[in-house]
């Protein structure tokens, strides 16, 4: 195969596309050869620029769905915390069926219109807005819907953002380059994600009185720290933005612009088209929706587990919280050349089984106390971060050039369908084991079926020469 050109200008205008010959596009990816990658722009400082959105995101993930913003909206001070968690459940469920409905369809859409970069940066306005206004959700029962609202948009607007910005990764990287600039970005959100934890945490939420006098009086501590937070996503999320071109050269490949509701029979047919060309792209989406929510399930069960089965204190847990995203920060940079190399299926693989056996080894070995938690629970951080970077770049090697936004849209939406398996398999098996220690295997369990359904997917070459 050809060698694509490394810089768009050094082709003739009318003849190639991102170093891509336009006679060589596919109308959808195929199960022979991996489709035609075009060259990115891989200066580093562009690299850079595009994994600083990531460390930015943290300001949603960690602070606001995770550590800080939900524990504070299902305190006592909005009422009943069992109903206040119900209708938190309820909310993000709702969020999570209309990013099911509108992924792939938005993601079509920015790849015709090539404006993909607008589109990242008018979602990511959304969330930081969101962020900004949970500052005016004080601890009162009569606030408890508006902290919800903002919540629920948020997420709406974060996922469509993350589908954009899914999209660039072969803007700013290569076949072979791929892995390691996808782990890259991976491990800085993780990264990201601890380092705005400590500074809120410390700076205005643990102290009696804080940073600029903050106290934690009518809740200020926590809303100070959600203004924090969309300040931090705000200036991180700039880089991109300025740096990342956007993907109008690629936007033109023949495809009609039609209107939003037409999106839908078009999205139809491309799903039907995708069925018979590339039926692993489909087992691929099947397999790792399910995995990832086993990856998922990892850490939000795990600060549970620590407490209510290993005897973590409030403080421990979130030290181990810490100790367990740098870890997998680490990891999953560390792990992006190996992807480069072997290719993302061994990675996902390999991790996929290390969480098994190290998931197992937590429920036999549990009586062994927190030395058994802090050991396999780091161990299986290890192996989270380098599933998850690995299977964004196996779904990046497959998709054909000015499709990413629909593809990493619909790759969204499996995600999300997905999302039930892991807290109903672990309420399963902590009903059938009668302690809490048993919903490990209920985890397990679902990376396992990931991982048996990963097996027969065939994989995307390593590398295009």
């Amino acid at each position: 195969m050809r060698r694509a050109s490394r810089s768009p200008a050094a082709a003739p205008f009318t003849g190639w596309r991102y170093g891509v010959r336009m006679t060589d596009l596919p109308s959808g990816p195929g199960d022979g050869a991996t489709a035609p990658v075009p060259a990115g722009d891989t200066g580093f400082g562009r690299v850079l620029a595009w994994g600083a959105w990531d460390w930015g995101s943290s300001a949603f993930n960690a602070v606001a769905t995770t550590f800080v913003f939900t524990v504070y909206l299902t305190g006592r001070s909005f009422g009943d915390p069992d109903r206040l968690s119900e209708y938190l459940s309820w909310t993000i469920t709702a969020a999570g069926i209309v990013v099911l409905l509108l992924a792939p369809v938005l993601g079509q859409r920015t790849d015709t219109t090539g404006h993909r970069k607008l589109w990242l940066g008018v979602n990511t306005a959304a969330v930081v807005a969101c962020l900004g206004l949970m500052f005016f959700v004080r601890p009162a029962p009569s606030y408890v819907w508006l902290g919800l609202a903002l919540l629920a948009i948020g997420t709406v607007f974060f996922e469509i953002a993350g589908v954009n910005y899914n999209g660039m990764l072969r803007q700013i990287s290569t076949p072979r380059t791929i892995g390691r600039v996808s782990g890259l970005g991976w491990g800085m959100g993780y990264v990201g994600g601890i380092v705005l934890l400590l500074i809120v945490y410390l700076g205005f939420i643990q102290p009696e009185t804080g940073l600029f006098g903050v106290t934690g009086a009518d809740g200020l501590s926590v809303r100070v720290s959600m203004l924090v937070s969309a300040l931090w996503f705000a200036v991180f999320a700039l880089p991109v933005l300025f740096a990342v071109p956007s993907n109008r050269a690629l936007a033109d490949l023949g495809r009609p612009r039609v209107g939003f509701f037409r999106s839908y029979a078009v999205l139809a047919r491309d799903i039907a088209r995708l069925w018979r060309t590339s039926r692993r792209t489909v087992y691929f989406l099947v397999a790792s929706a399910i995995f990832r929510d086993g990856l998922t399930g990892v850490f939000t069960f795990g600060g549970v587990l620590a407490a209510g089965s290993f005897g973590f204190s409030s403080g421990e847990v979130i030290l181990f919280a810490i100790a367990a995203n740098v870890v997998a920060g680490i990891a999953t940079i560390a792990v992006g050349t190996l992807d480069d190399r072997l290719g993302p299926k061994p990675v996902i693989l390999a991790s996929l089984i290390g969480l098994v056996v190290c998931g197992t080894a937590v429920f036999v070995f549990h009586a062994g106390g927190q030395i058994v938690f802090w050991t396999l629970g780091l161990a299986l951080c290890l192996f989270v971060g380098p599933a998850q970077s690995a299977s964004r770049t196996f779904l990046g090697r497959l998709i054909p050039p000015g499709r990413e936004g629909e593809v990493y849209g619909l790759y969204a939406t499996t995600g999300r369908a997905a999302t039930f398996l892991a807290p109903l398999a672990f309420a399963l098996f902590v009903t059938a084991g009668g302690r809490q220690y048993w919903g490990v295997l209920g985890i397990v369990l679902v990376l396992a079926i990931g991982l048996a359904l990963m097996v027969p997917v065939k994989a995307p070459r390593a590398q295009l020469d």
